[in-house]
């Protein structure tokens, strides 16, 4: 039988209580972001006052969720260059694909979820590059060859 020590159990206790939070019954404005095969759909909270600047993703902390700060830049620019980061709540709900696309698909989400609060935010968001949806995709396997374009080793005898 194992048992877990008491060290463990209050680490775990202090880790929920880190990441735990209470969605607000508020209005929210949602939207949908993609890249590669990722799936980020973004809640974006505007009347949430004891949740406000904070940022949730799959029910985990931004922090906890990407330890890479790049991930964490990368998923939060929208709002840090509309200057608007301790501003709202943000709840994500994110799937598919790996890391790096999930957090392509969160500011994704994220700035169309900004257009619908302030439509005067789009043409700024258009210029940066966060409108447009990246439609690059792995290209699949075709027959006769190793890869989508690697051809196997060609012998002349």
């Amino acid at each position: 039988m194992v048992t877990k020590s008491k060290k463990s159990q209050s680490e775990n206790i202090s880790l929920e209580e880190r990441t735990k939070v209470v969605l607000p019954k508020a209005n929210y404005v949602e939207a949908v972001g993609r890249r590669k095969t990722s799936t980020a759909r973004v809640r974006i909270y505007q009347n949430s006052k004891e949740n406000q600047g904070k940022i949730v993703v799959n029910n985990k902390a931004l922090e906890d969720y990407f330890p890479m700060a790049a991930y964490r830049l990368e998923a939060i620019a929208p709002l840090e260059k509309m200057g608007m980061l301790g501003n709202f709540f943000v709840s994500v709900q994110v799937k598919g694909g790996g890391i790096s696309s999930q957090a392509g698909a969160i500011a994704h989400g994220i700035a169309r979820a900004l257009i619908e609060i302030d439509p005067s935010l789009r043409k700024k968001l258009r210029s940066l590059g966060f409108i447009t949806r990246d439609p690059r995709m792995v290209e699949r396997k075709k027959y006769g060859l190793k890869k989508s374009r690697r051809a196997p080793q060609w012998s002349k005898r």
